[in-house]
């Protein structure tokens, strides 16, 4: 048998359930490689029957491979708006399929977040997230679903118990979460926005923008949504033209598109 990468793949799968062929492979291979190699190990087969026999080299890899970017429910009381005010409202006007877009989603915290957010209203199934970012390896991670235990803390105890499965020191979040979102690369200043979404969450994103290109963002936003739909931007963000823009503030990060 040629105990190859694709074999790696497959064991890693078995074992843990995270898929290698979410990420670049020439850039995941040559990492992996780099570890072993500080192991002195010879071989995929040997770094495998090491993987499952000595739990300090489980971890090892396990935290090497691990998301540390971003946070879920990052500032919960921005999420408890969300939870008791905007989903409530929008589900009133539109009823349940709505059209949501996580704009620079990053390492996939946000649109997960949200798919859990919208489920204490509505059925999974009715769920559906577009989540776009400009990184290809953000997206790939975010499709792998693994996170330390710092990335979920904010997670309410009810959908940790239900949604995350510990491998090693990491977290690993369900199909069930991660079927409901669709990832897609999009640059926001250059490539078109779609139409008619009922709510788009961009946070703490455009603070490296400069005001122009803030501007051009927040227009754009603004005319991809329906009348009546909301934007939700982070706590170190805000929109100081937003009547010229053409929003009606809800409060300091929530922006609707008037009726």
């Amino acid at each position: 048998m040629a105990y190859d990468y694709e074999y790696f793949k497959k064991e890693i799968l078995t074992m843990t359930g995270i898929d290698l062929n979410a990420y670049k492979e020439k850039q995941m291979k040559r990492r992996i490689d780099t570890l072993i190699g500080r192991r002195g190990i010879q071989g995929y087969d040997l770094y495998v029957k090491a993987l499952k026999t000595d739990h300090e080299i489980f971890d090892e890899f396990i935290n090497y491979i691990t998301i540390n970017v971003s946070e879920f429910y990052r500032n919960p009381d921005q999420w408890e708006y969300l939870d008791k005010t905007i989903i409530p409202d929008l589900l009133s006007r539109f009823g349940q399929n709505l059209k949501i877009w996580s704009a620079a989603c990053s390492t996939g915290d946000e649109p997960y977040s949200l798919v859990m957010a919208f489920s204490r209203h509505i059925p999974l199934n009715k769920i559906k997230i577009y989540a776009t970012d400009l990184d290809k390896t953000v997206i790939a991670k975010a499709k792998v679903g693994l996170y330390d235990a710092k990335s979920i803390s904010g997670v309410p105890d009810d959908f940790k118990k239900k949604y995350f499965t510990q491998v090693g020191p990491s977290y690993k979040i369900s199909e069930e979460i991660k079927s409901r979102v669709e990832f897609h690369e999009h640059n926001l200043l250059k490539d078109p926005y779609k139409k008619d979404y009922h709510l788009i969450v961009c946070r703490n994103v455009l603070i490296y923008f400069t005001d122009e290109a803030k501007d051009e963002v927040f227009r754009k936003y603004c005319d991809s949504l329906v009348k009546g739909g909301y934007l939700f931007i982070g706590s170190t963000e805000q929109i100081v033209n937003y009547k010229e823009v053409g929003f009606v503030r809800k409060n300091s990060f929530y922006y609707e598109k008037p009726m």
